[in-house]
């Protein structure tokens, strides 16, 4: 969508570079699974990783989900097992893994189950792929088995668990916690230091907009993956690692909230101005920087909204 290339990202992205190169999404670590039964044997019933590729050298076994591996001897989570790697902390050594567990264990690039991953279904062993291979940071077994292929869990009342995200740059399609992506997206759209009126109302179009192209989208990469949204200007900016606590806490507080016209969930479109928006004659347009205005004169992000969107319901 050529039209969203003159959204306020060209002018935060030089205030919002340095916080781009930082590290994990800001989401609350738990306390990692017990070491207890680690013995560097993968036995029923556990998920285990492997020094090596095609599950050869030292083995670390696990019977929970763990947030944050550790990297230094003698706290760190290590491999356990025989062979080559015994000794050395789990974090970023990984090569190939083996799911003995009952549940689907996803693995991810970073700590505190944040940025890419890779799931692993009951009884599934192999590689870890090139963007986790050595740099696996957490893992988490799910609960419920995650949407596979170009499939969503999400409807028009229920949040996709997952979207699907082309890294143009990279080449390739990355499958990202929802949460995840809206709030690696926000500090790239909205600037983080303005009031929390004005980042609430973005973060509910940010969700919006993506939860909107989860539902619909089509488009396939010049190599066939299906993706529903580009990491560019081209849809919205998404940044693994780049979430900001004033940004994140906005996604938090308006999490439960959706946003509908006629019982759909809303394409919300934005950009920098209404100028720049072509008048927001139509209803489907909000001015960025005319959020900030309206929260620094005390609106309400649903005010807000409203505002900019016609004939929206927020429920």
């Amino acid at each position: 969508m050529s039209t969203r290339t003159v959204r306020l990202i060209s002018r935060a992205t030089a205030a919002t570079a340095a916080m781009a190169l930082g590290g994990a999404a800001l989401v609350s670590a738990s306390a990692p699974a017990s070491a207890a039964g680690r013995d560097g044997v993968c036995d029923s019933g556990e998920f285990c990783y492997y020094f090596n590729s095609n599950n050869a050298g030292s083995v670390s076994d696990f019977t929970g989900s763990v947030a944050d591996y550790g990297t230094a001897q003698p706290s760190c989570y290590d491999f356990k097992g025989s062979g080559n790697g015994k000794g050395k902390c789990v974090k970023n050594q990984a090569a190939s893994v083996w799911n003995r567990s009952t549940k689907t264990v996803r693995v991810y690039y970073n700590s505190n189950y944040g940025g890419t991953y890779q799931d692993f279904k009951a009884g599934a062993k192999g590689n870890l792929n090139s963007s986790l291979k050595n740099q696996n940071a957490s893992h988490k077994f799910l609960s419920s088995t995650p949407p596979t292929g170009c499939k969503t869990d999400g409807t028009d009342s229920k949040l996709p668990s997952t979207i699907l995200v082309y890294r143009v740059s990279l080449g390739r399609v990355d499958r990202v916690s929802f949460k995840t992506y809206v709030k690696n997206v926000l500090p790239n759209e909205w600037v983080s230091s303005w009031p929390g009126e004005s980042l609430k109302a973005g973060a509910m179009a940010v969700k919006s907009y993506g939860w909107y192209w989860a539902l619909h989208s089509t488009r396939k990469t010049s190599g066939g993956q299906c993706f529903d949204v580009y990491d560019t200007t081209s849809s919205q900016v998404y940044k693994p690692g780049s979430a900001k606590a004033s940004t994140s806490s906005a996604v938090d507080a308006t999490w439960g909230k959706r946003m509908t016209r006629g019982g759909k969930i809303l394409q919300a479109h934005y950009c920098s101005t209404t100028t720049a928006c072509g008048g927001w004659v139509n209803g489907d347009w909000m001015s960025q920087y005319g959020s900030r205005d309206k929260a620094n004169a005390g609106q309400s992000y649903s005010t807000i909204l409203r505002a900019y969107y016609s004939g929206i319901t927020i429920s």
